[in-house]
């Protein structure tokens, strides 16, 4: 077989070639002329960045015959047999299949004979993450004081998986991820020797593509090369890939940020059909929702951008798209992508996400003046009540000293604040009233208002500090400390009145009123009570002691809130 494919023909053969790693091979090259590099490296970092390459181009140039240089001859017989495999003193070793303690014993017995054809045996040892425990103790010693002709080098994509003992006797150089322009670079250079025409844009995909792997990326170029005819165009690259094009994400996003759910879905289905990979448009919408972020907020940097090229469409669709619509998006995205993974049915996920992606145009600006109106609403209210709270801090001693005479007076028709009080409603109640109705009701107070705290927190808010003091067979009279609280109980009856009547048995009207209006009118219904001839044996019994009886049935509500119906048993 002739052919080798482009990734083992353009393999670095000296360290300018490492593409996009300088910082590791300038200290190489220094270390070597001065003579003074070290016994053991680790070289660390991701797929197809020049790891294993770095270790044969170190191994060549340590024994190369015109030694101490910056690059390897490669014309040399030592530079030419390490190229070839021929010279069996740099050994390269592949961890994954040869990781037990029997062959790193090996080495370990080997490393004290000297080398035969060059000056330093060089063991490269590949993927050395997957050595056992056993081997990784068997190579400490002999990594920590080798013989002066030996040389290890280890590499790995994983060195986190390597014990802190092996990496301590290492100098350690990390690997990064080869940039997009880089990439792009390299591969124009290779295109142009080898002859192939290929389109800019196709480098671009496949650069992007190979997510910062060189390797990678000379493995699906070519690949594309293949597939193609005369010229390596970007719909060839595309096919190969599994990508979408820029033309068709901008369509996706733009329907979508339109509130277009018809056409979004049609496009995602189409891309589906043509046998696109969906774990690959998610990733790729991603990607580019993250270039028109990164371009809105600086414009200047178009060099770091991944996915997107920034052309006519991408720049007015950047000034479309609201950052904050491009966050939203890229979460949901980021969501459907961590579903995709447990999944038979990507597709239907991918459809989720572009429904949620446009009811995120709509559902804040729907939400926000209802929130501002409840805010608005409860901070009157809130105002209102601190207000009136600072009026009787105030006024509370006037008040008291000023009332004691005016109780003989016929009761204001008004509370204060606007809320006006039921008086001639609450005095029939009042002639109506019976005391096992309000026994009734106060021996299922407690329990209702637990039930009322599960099923609306509102209307229990409003109703925690009142207390049921009279009732009928059709209303009920509840007192409250503030008469802002008496409003708020008549905009929650609807919540109130149905629940009350499961645990009373009957219907009741609620009928709300001041504590301090309550206290006027109960003195004059007992007043008129004395002066009439017919008064009842109910009226007489409150009439004897109205403090008392108030206070009995205060401390019975108390009990109840405290301990339930359960365990409290009244006697008259």
């Amino acid at each position: 077989m002739s052919y080798q494919a482009l990734y083992r023909v353009w393999r670095p053969r000296n360290f300018e070639g490492v593409v996009g790693q300088t910082h590791i091979t300038r200290t190489l090259q220094n270390a070597i002329v001065q003579d003074k590099f070290s016994h053991a490296y680790l070289f660390s970092g991701p797929r197809g960045t020049g790891k294993t390459s770095a270790a044969k181009i170190f191994a060549k140039a340590v024994n190369c015959e015109r030694s101490p240089v910056k690059e390897p001859c490669n014309e040399c017989d030592a530079c030419l047999g390490i190229q070839d495999g021929s010279i069996s003193d740099v050994i390269e070793i592949d961890a994954a299949s040869n990781n037990g303690v029997e062959q790193i014993r090996e080495i370990r017995d080997k490393v004290k004979y000297a080398p035969s054809a060059v000056p330093y045996k060089v063991y490269i040892i590949d993927e050395v993450h997957m050595l056992s425990m056993g081997a990784f103790n068997a190579l400490l010693k002999t990594l920590e004081e080798p013989p002066k002709h030996v040389i290890f080098i280890l590499a790995t994509t994983e060195p986190h998986k390597i014990p802190l003992t092996i990496i301590s006797r290492c100098q350690r150089f990390d690997f990064k991820r080869i940039s997009q322009k880089a990439m792009v670079d390299r591969m124009v250079k290779i295109t142009d020797v080898e002859g192939i025409s290929v389109a800019k844009e196709a480098l671009e995909i496949v650069a992007l593509t190979a997510e910062g792997g060189m390797r990678d990326a000379l493995s699906l170029l070519d690949q594309a090369i293949s597939y193609s005819e005369d010229q390596v165009t970007m719909e060839d690259v595309l096919a190969v890939t599994g990508s979408v094009s820029q033309t068709k994400l901008t369509a996706v996003l733009q329907a979508l940020y339109q509130q277009n759910a018809k056409v979004a879905l049609e496009s995602v289905d189409d891309l589906i059909q043509q046998g696109k990979d969906p774990g690959r448009f998610v990733f790729d919408l991603i990607y580019y929702l993250r270039d028109l972020l990164l371009f809105q907020s600086a414009p200047d940097l178009e060099h770091n951008l991944e996915r997107a090229i920034p052309d006519d469409a991408f720049r007015v669709l950047s000034s479309e798209l609201s950052p904050g619509w491009i966050q939203q998006a890229i979460r949901e995205l980021n969501r459907c992508q961590q579903e995709m993974k447990w999944t038979t049915s990507p597709k239907v996920f991918i459809e989720i996400a572009m429904l949620n992606m446009v009811e995120v145009q709509t559902g804040p600006s729907q939400a926000q003046p209802v929130q501002s109106e409840a805010f608005d609403k409860l901070s009157m209210k809130i105002t209102e009540l601190e207000k009136e709270l600072a009026d009787l801090k105030q006024k509370g001693p006037e008040a008291q000293t000023t009332a004691q005479p005016a109780k003989k007076r016929a009761p204001a028709k008004s509370g204060r604040k606007g809320y006006n009080v039921p008086y001639e409603r609450i005095r029939q109640v009042l002639n109506e009233a019976s005391k096992e109705d309000i026994q009734n009701v106060q021996s299922r107070w407690a329990d209702f208002m637990e039930a009322l705290k599960r099923s609306n927190a509102p209307a229990h808010a409003t109703l925690l500090n009142s207390k049921p003091r009279a009732a009928s067979s059709k209303s009920l009279v509840l007192a409250f400390r503030y008469d802002i609280h008496c409003s708020l109980a008549l905009e929650h009856q609807q919540t109130i009145e149905p629940l009350l009547t499961e645990f009373v048995g009957r219907p009741l009207t609620i009928i709300p009123i001041p504590e301090q209006n309550w206290q006027e009118i109960r003195e004059e219904f007992v007043r008129k009570q004395k002066q009439s001839p017919e008064s009842s044996v109910q009226t007489d019994e409150e009439e004897d002691s109205p403090k008392q009886t108030s206070e009995e049935d205060d401390l019975i509500t108390e009990a109840r809130k405290l301990v339930g119906d359960d365990f409290i048993e009244v006697h008259d």
